[in-house]
């Protein structure tokens, strides 16, 4: 049975035949006209015109003095049509192919044919090939559809070669661009400003999350990978914009899970005079809006629940939700209280449990099975200690959360803009993190500088790619086009490339 190995030597032997010949194998331009697709669907306004076609070679049959071979570009699949007389003569100085050098090509080649769009005897759409070109020789056979690429590490590992084999999941990635880009819009089409800030900082901070650590040699100092987008934008709010947001990665040095990457792209924004009751209805309007545009429907099959996007959401208070569910009163019920709670409805009763934890459990135990959407709010401030009262009802924070699928899809809240109150959390939080805790905030005095010089009450809101992966229905490794893996060479690829010190990497 022919090898890796085999099949590269061959197409290695094909590459110095061409060579010999005149051919570069690698020309740097390409001359398309028309995407296959668009020859396809516009059949009767191209007939009998000439254009000119590239993309990838997915099948060569050869037939004595015919040969039909499939090309593919991103738009999809098209048969060049190619006849002994018709098909030029080889030019090897210009790159084109004659019908007999048709031998040197393989299945994964990249090629360019120009001709008049035809259709051939079985009514084929085609291109009548009287020009054909050489863009470029695979050494690699690609697998096929047919074989099924479906280990799992080596479609992460190729994922180059997932995409081709499996066009599903390249698809994936132009929903995720639509995702993003209908994210980007309805923040420009409502006012906000788009400002990009800076990934490497020196106090990291507005989430409880190990960072990354880097070194800065032209400063000699230690910069950490940003954990969130916020305090830096509302540093902008600080400094005048009153609508302000960022998409960009995050990178949180925490384990996989299939929610959780420990890099994934954000979105944050920040609004000037606005609340959190202002900051639910424009988010309701966010999600319909973006779903609707990302995947043409605002009905989903998301894990097993049947979601509605395109209605009005509910609104639970989470006091309320505990005690109809649990009997007990968030504020005023004991720990062993809440810890019988825990054994009741069979969930984990550690021995380092506290009030907010365990509390935490149970709503998290409710909202496994809300099918949604769901706007959570007045969460306890114990629960939430960095968000800002409520006025009326100083145990409540002004937070918003929606609960889709059983999972909390962003989070949103009127910001803290009080610098003794923030001070103070800062020292409270360093306090935790100076006795171990490496994911408790960074006290970031000159963000309380900020705040002394006033920033104006806002709202603000994030949510990450996560959203994408739920709705698509896929878990965060799949959700990203080349999900992070341990770093490894196969015994294949050392024996393809002797000439590599493979123990240098």
């Amino acid at each position: 049975m022919a090898t890796l190995q085999d099949f590269r030597n061959e197409r290695l032997r094909k590459l110095a035949d061409l060579q010999e010949l005149g051919f570069n194998p690698y020309p740097a331009e390409s001359h398309r006209t028309h995407e296959t697709a668009a020859v396809k669907g516009d059949f009767a306004t191209l007939e009998g015109q000439q254009v000119t076609v590239a993309g990838r070679v997915m099948g060569i049959r050869k037939f004595g003095k015919l040969a039909f071979i499939v090309v593919r570009d991103q738009s999809g699949e098209l048969q060049l049509f190619l006849q002994d007389g018709a098909v030029g003569e080889r030019n090897a100085t210009k790159g084109i192919l004659g019908i007999k050098d048709i031998t040197l090509l393989d299945t994964g080649d990249f090629i360019e044919a120009t001709g008049p769009v035809i259709k051939t005897k079985t009514g084929e759409v085609s291109v009548g090939v009287e020009s054909l070109r050489l863009l470029s020789k695979a050494l690699r056979p690609m697998p096929s559809a047919q074989d099924g690429f479906t280990n799992k590490e080596e479609r992460m590992r190729r994922r180059y070669v997932d995409m081709n084999v499996n066009l599903d999941v390249r698809e994936r990635f132009v929903r995720r661009s639509k995702f993003w880009q209908a994210t980007r819009d309805y923040l420009n089409d409502n006012g906000f400003v788009e400002v990009n800030i800076p990934v490497l900082e020196h106090t990291t901070g507005g989430a409880d999350a190990n960072p990354f650590v880097t070194h800065m040699d032209a400063l000699d100092q230690d910069f950490y990978l940003r954990i969130s987008h916020e305090l830096p934008l509302k540093r902008l709010i600080g400094a005048g914009f009153e609508k302000v947001y960022d998409i960009g990665p995050r990178f949180r040095n925490e384990n996989y899970s299939d929610e959780h990457l420990p890099e994934h792209v954000a979105m944050e924004w920040y609004w000037a005079y606005a609340n959190w009751q202002d900051g639910m209805k424009f988010m309701e309007g966010m999600y319909k809006d973006v779903l609707q545009k990302t995947f043409g429907t605002l009905q989903f099959n998301v894990r097993g629940f049947e979601v509605d996007m395109s209605g009005e959401w509910e609104v639970w208070d989470y006091a309320t939700v505990i005690k109809d569910r649990y009997g007990i009163d968030v504020f005023t019920s004991t720990l062993d209280e809440v810890k019988q709670a825990l054994k009741d409805n069979k969930l984990e009763v550690e021995q380092t449990e506290n009030r907010a934890r365990g509390i935490d459990k149970l709503w998290k135990n409710i909202r496994k099975d809300v099918a949604g959407p769901v706007w959570l709010v007045n969460t306890p401030t114990f629960i939430s200690p960095l968000s800002k009262s409520n006025p009326d009802n100083p145990e409540t924070v002004q937070r918003f959360q929606p609960v889709i699928a059983g999972s909390e899809l962003g989070n949103g809240f009127s910001e803290l803009n009080d610098p003794v109150d923030q001070l103070n959390r800062f020292v409270e939080q360093q306090g935790m993190r100076d006795a171990g805790d490496d994911e408790a905030m960074m006290l970031d005095i000159d963000y309380v500088e900020m705040l002394e010089y006033g920033m104006p009450p806002a709202c603000g809101w994030g949510f990450s790619e996560r959203v994408f992966w739920i709705f698509e229905g896929v878990t965060a490794r799949e959700g990203v086009p080349f999900p992070q893996l341990r770093h490894e060479y196969d015994e294949v690829t050392k024996a393809l490339y002797p000439q590599v010190d493979f123990t240098q990497e």
